[in-house]
């Protein structure tokens, strides 16, 4: 087996250099300089990189002997801008994070519609008072994207009795759907949903998809997820339906900038949950097990999983 040098570009380095030094990938070399000197002599000969898309992206110009790169993340954004080399192999994560992301949904869902944040408040008054409140069974989800964190919340939703939609490129049929549609059914599609669940890519046909016009097509008192990419919605058209009532709430762990700017109404906003773009975390143990497979895929010539298309954005 021929020889290969990996230069570990992550905020985790060290846990990354442990963890791979246990998998014995045979005739890796582990590389994680922590100088600048020692990172720009490990460019000059590593064949691969891991770590997160923007630091990969920092050491593109430099790294000469690139043939594969394995981004520690899902989305690879920072990564496809057209002034990015694409004469390499790149992977991301995807196909792990269906059960974090799932969590987080039904999570954020079932506090809403349980009114658990308001529970909190009476118990610190010592008041007894109890709350109307629906049942998610028999409710409809839309989920945007019917991948394999989009099937993974399609299943559990499923779970609670409710009825599944989606809206993929292709339209084709996926594993947890009662229904899939292509993007042009989408404003027919909203009017039915109950909860919709943005876990789209950033794309060309995606960013900005969800403006004032589309919005004006949702449900009143939808409650909204995006867990995607902060860019595929309007924040001010979001912020408008908040206000009137046309979204009932928003749960958003993903911004247009982040982090979310200090002076954005949704900060302030009683209908809207932030968290910091959390909702699926890397954990570097999946990532290692995910890349010791590659490894031994790329050693052998066989195709990598997680392969990102440069062409269509993931």
């Amino acid at each position: 087996m021929a020889n290969h040098t990996l230069l570990l570009l992550s905020q985790d380095n060290a846990e990354y250099q442990a963890l791979l030094k246990q998998a014995y990938l045979p005739g890796l070399t582990i590389l994680a300089p922590s100088d600048e000197a020692g990172i720009q002599a490990a460019l000059s000969h590593a064949d691969i990189l891991l770590g997160e898309p923007q630091k990969l992206r920092e050491r593109l110009p430099q790294a000469k002997a690139l043939r594969w790169a394995q981004s520690t993340y899902a989305g690879v954004d920072a990564l496809l801008h057209a002034e990015c080399r694409q004469d390499y192999y790149l992977t991301n994560i995807k196909g792990i994070f269906g059960p974090l992301v799932s969590e987080y949904v039904f999570g954020h869902l079932l506090s809403l519609t349980r009114h658990l944040r308001h529970y909190k408040a009476q118990q610190r008054l010592h008041n007894w008072q109890p709350i109307p409140y629906e049942s998610l069974q028999g409710k409809t989800m839309l989920i945007m994207g019917t991948g394999s964190i989009g099937q993974h919340i399609a299943h559990t939703a499923q779970h609670f009795g409710m009825s599944v939609l989606g809206i993929s490129r292709s339209g084709r049929e996926a594993a947890g759907f009662d229904h899939t549609y292509q993007l042009p059914a989408l404003n027919n599609v909203l009017a039915r949903a109950d909860v919709v669940v943005s876990v789209l890519p950033s794309t060309a046909q995606t960013r900005g998809l969800f403006n004032a016009e589309r919005i004006s097509h949702f449900k009143p008192g939808t409650i909204f997820f995006n867990i995607g990419r902060g860019d595929a919605v309007d924040e001010g058209a979001l912020i408008q339906a908040l206000r009137h009532g046309n979204i009932g709430a928003a749960v958003l762990d993903v911004f247009a900038t982040e982090p979310l700017p200090v002076a954005s109404p949704l900060w302030d906003m009683p209908n809207v949950v932030i968290t910091p773009h959390n909702s699926g975390y890397s954990f570097p143990e999946q990532i290692v097990t995910r890349f010791s497979r590659n490894y031994l895929k790329y050693t052998t010539g066989k195709t990598l999983e997680g392969l990102v298309d440069f062409n269509l954005g993931y």
